[in-house]
């Protein structure tokens, strides 16, 4: 039997977070009184349909968009007011729907360009480690613009995995993917967060995705958070079904 270590509260002490985050653009609310915290190598799903504001949680959450109220938190510093690339000096990743790739650039080419995109530069071993930990294959050679779907979103990934990031934002990484393939990105997000400790935070509409690997659920409508608790539990809500599931807008 594996005994918790009582000096490590990494399981119950916040990591990230966000309180009364509110979003308007163009005049429209998009976001309004969102809240949500997570634990170390927790796994957050993020779902709701079309519109609710998913995609708009992690712009703000990354830093591409700025909110007009609330805070973001990680590890109980505010960081609202940082940039983009500060945050990711922090230790905040963020991968997106689309895996856009530089098309005229090898894979070993990409990889050396991620890995001195920012200071401290990092060597080829990080890169090469990060490579193996999502299981990419791809002789260094091959052409980045070449590769399939789930082969693009590896190479990003390990662009982010070199820098040993705290927090994954993660749009839709199923987005394109056979359903064949979606056990070989289960097993990826479940080595980041059980083994690495990371933290997961996954946007998704492949429901079979997060109740897999998420730890709880968190429900976007229309800007709003409804529900929160366990895919189990979220998945049979009335309210979740009436606004998600059963509007076939997911």
């Amino acid at each position: 039997m594996v005994l918790n270590d009582p000096q490590d509260n990494s399981k119950t002490t916040p990591l990230f977070g966000c309180q009364d985050i509110d979003l308007t653009l163009g005049g429209r609310r998009i976001l309004e009184g969102i809240n949500l915290e997570v634990t170390r190598g927790q796994v957050l799903g993020i779902v709701g349909p079309n519109g609710a504001g998913k995609t708009s949680l992690l712009e703000v959450l990354s830093g591409r968009v700025r909110h007009q109220r609330g805070k973001i938190i990680l590890q109980g510093q505010a960081i609202g007011n940082l940039s983009i690339q500060k945050r990711v000096q922090m230790g905040i990743g963020r991968t997106y729907q689309t895996p856009v790739v530089p098309s005229d650039l090898s894979v070993a080419q990409v990889l050396k360009a991620a890995r001195k995109a920012f200071y401290p530069k990092l060597t080829s071993h990080q890169a090469e480690w990060a490579a193996e930990v999502v299981g990419m294959k791809v002789p260094g050679h091959v052409r980045a613009g070449s590769l399939d779907t789930l082969q693009r979103r590896k190479l990003l990934m390990a662009c982010l995995l070199m820098r040993r990031p705290k927090v994954l934002l993660l749009d839709e990484p199923a987005s394109g993917l056979l359903v064949a393939e979606l056990d070989e990105l289960d097993q990826v997000l479940r080595l980041l967060a059980r083994e690495m400790k990371i933290t997961l935070l996954v946007v998704e509409h492949r429901l079979e995705l997060i109740a897999a690997v998420a730890d709880e659920v968190l429900v976007l409508d229309v800007g709003r958070c409804i529900t929160t608790g366990t895919p189990e539990d979220v998945f049979r809500n009335p309210q979740v079904q009436a606004a998600y599931f059963e509007s076939g807008t997911a």
